[in-house]
């Protein structure tokens, strides 16, 4: 008989579904009492401290530092640059009372809270800090001599989503959003286009993703930006995910907030800035890539616990021993580096069956698996398995896996990454005719990612996108976004421009 998988319905029955199951299945988060809100639980959490920490370090090399600015964000700043203001309207959650007073109701007798105490000022709850650090700025900039401020902040924003999916799309999330204010346009440039490769290489190297990089189209860009790079994920449904982007924002919120400088020539000049930032929706997309019909796959890199060592313990009078052994190969382990930090082993030795606790650790994703019993305490030899290769096991030698550890889990992270590559470049092909793409993204199955050439206005692009339910992702950068002279295939006008259409999450 077939193992039946732990997740149901699987990836091909039905990928949102086994999404949500993925996740409940790894205890990762669960959905809050506040609607569009989530619960991070703590083997979800933990996956954002090691993302949040490995990060931290790339912006601290990069020559930026962390501040914090308030959660609630005057409407009148908002006001001061229209274009940006209108891209958030529609998802912005407002303030308005300062209090709330008791009142029982004359019929139920129930106690109700009412808002009361109406504020003159009305406040938004940051769906983004562009306006409020853009005020900052303002106040601290005096002199060329001052720049660059290159500042980021690890934070919670809201965004009023009406389809939310946990770490996907939720009203409330947890991000970091960088900010610049530079002398000149050509050092700005330079600052977006190093925050871009920062996250390219970030998930590239560290959640095994390669991810697509590239310049958002006018029509894509973020409201006020000049220009926006993106970095565009397929998951396995051969959807796309944003996962992250930074942006030129030129002079508009400096003119708008009036962040200027006394230039070299002592007259007042404007600051030009830039804006950055990923959020918790890379657990969603390292969940999306990865993971299968048995639960959460995860890369090394980000693993709460890397390796997981589970003592076999058949007869009482050898468990004791075994345990200890179990132990003193862990704090070997852990004695260790990978990838610059301690390697995090533990023994699981709760008093549960073991099938248990292997379907646990599986549905978890630890990327190792080891076990130990009496025989193979006796010879000296651990019995490895890795969740990459499901169902794989392999017997070594306990000194061999003691010394080449952190190459192991070099192999998974190298493993899991190359899969993903292998399986994105077979899912993007060219595409030369309008036909062609209406056939690619007809019905609801899973469709290629199409490399078109493309000449048509933001109007024409939003009529095709709209009409198809499909978005250009970017003008993919290293080559990929040129090519021959073609006929766009919308317009006909010859380019020499090629675009990504695809769907998205």
């Amino acid at each position: 008989m077939a193992q039946q998988n732990a997740i149901s319905p699987t990836r091909a029955e039905n990928f949102p579904e086994w999404y949500q199951q993925v996740i409940k299945a790894a205890d990762m988060a669960e959905n809050s009492e506040v609607r569009g809100c989530m619960v991070i639980k703590p083997w979800g959490y933990a996956i954002w401290e090691l993302i949040q920490q490995q990060m931290d370090a790339e912006f601290k090399r990069t020559g930026h530092t962390n501040a914090y600015f308030p959660l609630l964000i005057p409407i009148s700043y908002l006001e001061k640059e229209a274009e940006h203001a209108e891209g958030f309207a529609t998802e912005c959650a407002v303030v308005t009372h300062h209090r709330l007073e008791a009142v029982k109701d004359p019929e139920t007798g129930k106690t109700k809270m009412i808002p009361s105490g109406e504020l003159t000022d009305k406040y938004v709850i940051r769906p983004t800090s562009e306006t409020v650090i853009g005020a900052a700025f303002s106040r601290w900039l005096e002199s060329y001599r001052d720049l660059p401020i290159k500042v980021n902040q690890w934070c919670n924003v809201m965004r009023w989503e009406m389809r939310p999916r946990i770490f996907l799309r939720t009203a409330e999330f947890l991000w970091q959003e960088g900010h610049t204010a530079h002398e000149t346009a050509e050092e700005a440039q330079e600052e977006t286009r190093t925050m871009h490769k920062v996250y390219e290489d970030f998930q590239r190297d560290v959640l095994a993703i390669p991810s697509i990089p590239g310049e958002k189209t006018e029509h894509e860009r973020f409201p006020g930006a000049l220009r926006t790079y993106t970095v565009e994920a397929m998951v396995q449904d051969r959807k796309a995910i944003q996962a992250g982007t930074s942006h030129f924002l030129g002079q508009n919120f400096a003119k708008a907030q009036n962040i200027s400088f006394a230039g070299r020539d002592n007259k007042r000049s404007l600051a030009w800035t830039t804006s950055w930032g990923v959020s918790t929706r890379m657990i969603g997309t390292l969940i999306m890539a990865h993971s299968d019909d048995d639960g959460l796959v995860c890369p090394p890199r980000v693993a709460p616990k890397q390796i997981v060592i589970i003592p076999i313990t058949p007869k009482a009078e050898t468990r004791d021993a075994i345990i200890a052994h179990c132990r003193e190969l862990a704090a070997s382990l852990c004695a260790q580096n990978f990838a610059g930090l301690p390697i995090r082993a533990f023994v699981d030795d709760r008093d549960l069956n073991n099938g248990v606790k292997k379907r646990e650790r599986v549905k978890k994703g630890v990327p190792v698996r080891i076990e130990i019993g009496p025989r193979d305490l006796e010879k000296g030899s651990v019995c490895i398995a890795r969740r990459d290769e499901a169902g794989s096991k392999i017997f070594m030698p306990e000194a061999e896996l003691k010394e080449g550890a952190a190459d192991l889990l070099q192999n998974i992270q190298d493993a899991l990454l190359q899969r993903q590559l292998a399986f994105r470049d077979s899912h993007i092909r060219p595409c030369n005719s309008l036909e062609e793409l209406k056939q690619n993204f007809a019905g609801e199955g899973d469709a290629d990612w199409l490399l078109c050439p493309w000449d048509g206005s933001p109007e024409e692009e939003e009529e095709l996108a709209k009409s198809l339910r499909i978005s250009i992702r970017c003008i993919p950068m290293n080559g990929m976004g040129e090519g021959p002279e073609a006929p766009c295939i919308l317009t006909g006008r010859p380019t020499t421009r090629r675009v990504l259409w695809a769907r998205s999450y």
